[in-house]
């Protein structure tokens, strides 16, 4: 059976984001500045998606969209950029549950600048996940960590306005504008970086990171605007608050609070329901009026 476009949209954003998930991890075993993660993980990003989009003369779409484009590239190299810095000044954990609040600039932007009505299962969910987010701020040491949960807050608030952009112009080549926003944050980052400075060991985290991970995931989550409305993109973005933690967790040792786990717990328990609540619906969709597509 074909699969439905919210079917589609939904393998997408969920393997873009585990694939994501890995972000945190990768950048503590590079062992180095924020600057030089974002100067190689940027420059890596644009090597490999720019090579992709020439060989398969997907250039031409930046002129059918070029405002657009730029304010998307523009967005993510932001987003790179907050990350990483998040990362660096505080908890992972802490991190990607903040990253949570996304889904709530997305219901916003899509509300004020689309003009879509957000699904009362979906401000259910996000209220939900807010109070699971707020449980991280209950942790030890939240406040020695401002700095990292600002920059946190700041790249959700990107998150959410580059998904809702994508959203109102679909026609937006995800790999290009993705490509350049490597570029960006690459360009960007160089005045503060030591892009020179590393042994071979951190050079090959910063190679998969910028070559495999950060474009797979990018592109994936990106695409699955296509088919799924922005707010519950951005929702999904919530595996990352369980997965990113375990993943340093269970292999760096960086424990998180008490606290961050049981709000990563709510929050990773709704967004299961969500999901399930939203596949109902559709099949529900499809088997009275087969031939009225979704999402589109």
């Amino acid at each position: 059976m074909q699969a439905s476009h919210y079917q589609r949209g939904l393998v997408m954003v969920v393997l873009g984001v585990v694939c994501l998930s890995f972000d945190g991890l990768l950048i503590r075993l590079a062992r180095t500045d924020g600057w030089t993660i974002v100067f190689w993980r940027g420059l890596l990003m644009f090597c490999v998606l720019g090579l992709l989009c020439w060989a398969g003369k997907r250039l031409a779409t930046l002129c059918s969209n070029p405002f657009s484009s730029l304010a998307s590239a523009l967005l993510l190299g932001l987003i790179s950029s907050l990350f990483v810095l998040a990362v660096m000044n505080a908890n992972v954990a802490n991190v990607v549950v903040i990253l949570s609040t996304a889904p709530l600039f997305a219901a916003l932007f899509s509300r004020i600048f689309l003009g879509e009505n957000v699904a009362r299962r979906t401000l259910v969910a996000i209220a939900v996940c807010m109070l699971g987010m707020g449980l991280v701020f209950m942790g030890d040491g939240a406040m020695g960590m401002l700095a990292g949960n600002l920059y946190a807050l700041a790249a959700a608030a990107a998150i959410g306005g580059n998904l809702t952009l994508l959203r109102r112009y679909p026609a937006i080549d995800p790999m290009t504008v993705i490509a350049g926003g490597g570029l960006l944050s690459a360009a960007i980052a160089l005045p503060m970086a030591s892009p020179l400075t590393l042994d071979a060991e951190r050079y090959g985290v910063l190679a998969v990171m910028g070559l495999i991970q950060m474009p797979l995931a990018t592109v994936l989550i990106n695409s699955a605007t296509r088919y799924l409305p922005s707010t519950e993109v951005a929702l999904f973005y919530l595996v990352e608050t369980a997965l990113g933690t375990l993943w340093v967790w269970w292999l760096l040792g960086e424990t998180p609070t008490t606290s961050t786990l049981i709000g990563g717990g709510v929050v990773i328990l709704v967004l299961v329901l969500h999901a399930w609540r939203g596949l109902h619906l559709e099949r529900q969709r499809l088997q009275l009026y087969p031939e009225v597509p979704v999402h589109k």
